[in-house]
């Protein structure tokens, strides 16, 4: 298995050379309220800090903060108070950005994010560290991936072959949505593919990442929009504000379910399940097809450093690395189960402990 790891991103970095709401606790007033507080970049704190003795707050992406996933969140939740004895503050978000700097500026204690998130995070702020990540299915990192999707309404799916194999040669001069900026899988990594493919084009070859922010004459996208979660993006392809969208299958599992062709194989038509939940719960049997798959660092959850100590963050990693959390079935759920939960027990998935230096790939496709 340490071999998949270096064979999967070695593939990922040729295929790119060849071609990641109700507020319990409401982040955005929260931030509002304290506008005082500067958004400088701090420094690792010198001393220890102290022990903090109210409730620590946990700062979750759109993705996560639907109410559906709320039972998922409490189950966290209360891993961390068995661990260090205190309360847990959930705070929901409506945006990246505001996840981002909500755990950079200290608002709040821990974050699970995105691994382009963490980074930009520990950019601001180097306090912000990585302390654990779910694993893949052979329970260490080698395999701790999930995949970056470019899907496309399945009635239009023929629009984007070459032949009978899935291209994104025709995503060009089509309305495209992407997640946010801030997204590994819903930005970094399928900008990162569809430069890498249209750069081998004369017309192309200057392509960057800034070049798909934003579409209009002379763009490679007519128009670009943003879902602010990978669900959101979703709800933008089956309402034809895009005719071409970037999300996760990580973070719309609980939402759809695979109808043909093979999981994350080009070509996999999937549906919208009758029982989803907001915001997909309009759109019943939607049906939808991936035509680009690039796998993905897992997504960490982090600590900001001069809001707990490292006893106490020492605490919480040995909880979330136990084989107890390992083998709950409300964190990693087990496919038979109706639990809508954040992570999948498929094989021998838990949380491993994460060093900064795994996400350097990802810090080079930026």
């Amino acid at each position: 298995m340490k071999k998949f790891l270096i064979i999967s991103l070695a593939t990922f970095f040729m295929f790119l050379a060849g071609c990641s709401t109700s507020n319990e606790s409401s982040t955005n007033t929260s931030t509002e309220a304290k506008s005082n507080t500067s958004t400088e970049t701090k420094s690792k704190a010198t001393e220890e800090p102290a022990k903090p003795t109210g409730p620590i707050s946990i700062v979750w992406y759109p993705n996560e903060s639907g109410s559906d996933l709320a039972e998922a969140r409490d189950a966290l939740a209360e891993i961390i108070k068995g661990a260090t004895g205190l309360e847990v503050e959930h705070r929901t978000t409506t945006d990246y950005n505001i996840a981002i700097e909500t755990i950079a500026n200290g608002n709040a204690d821990l974050a699970f994010m995105g691994a382009v998130g963490y980074i930009e995070a520990n950019k601001k702020n180097s306090a912000v560290v990585p302390i654990v990540v779910p694993s893949g299915q052979s329970g260490t990192l080698d395999d701790a991936l999930y995949n970056a999707w470019i899907g496309v309404k399945r009635e239009n799916a023929d629009l984007y072959k070459s032949g009978s194999e899935f291209t994104i040669e025709n995503i060009q001069g089509k309305r495209f949505s992407f997640v946010s900026t801030s997204s590994a899988s819903g930005f970094v990594v399928p900008a990162s593919t569809i430069t890498g493919y249209f750069n081998q084009k004369d017309e192309w070859k200057n392509l960057s990442s800034e070049d798909l922010l934003e579409g209009g004459s002379n763009k490679l996208f007519s128009e670009v929009a943003y879902g602010n979660s990978h669900q959101g993006t979703l709800v933008n392809l089956l309402l034809d504000r895009s005719d071409v969208a970037a999300f996760c299958d990580a973070c719309i599992d609980n939402y759809i379910e695979l109808i043909e062709g093979e999981e994350n194989v080009r070509g996999a038509v999937y549906r919208v399940r009758d029982d989803a939940d907001e915001p997909l719960n309009g759109f019943p049997g939607e049906e939808f097809t991936i035509i680009s798959v690039t796998p993905v660092l897992n997504a960490p959850f982090v600590a900001n450093t001069n809001n707990l100590s490292a006893e106490m963050i020492e605490k919480i990693i040995v909880a979330f690395t136990s084989d107890e959390v390992a083998n709950n079935p409300s964190v990693f759920v087990p496919g038979d189960s109706e639990f809508k939960g954040l992570f999948s027990k498929r094989a021998d998935e838990r949380f491993v402990r994460v060093e900064d230096s795994w996400f350097n790939p990802l810090r080079e496709l930026q």
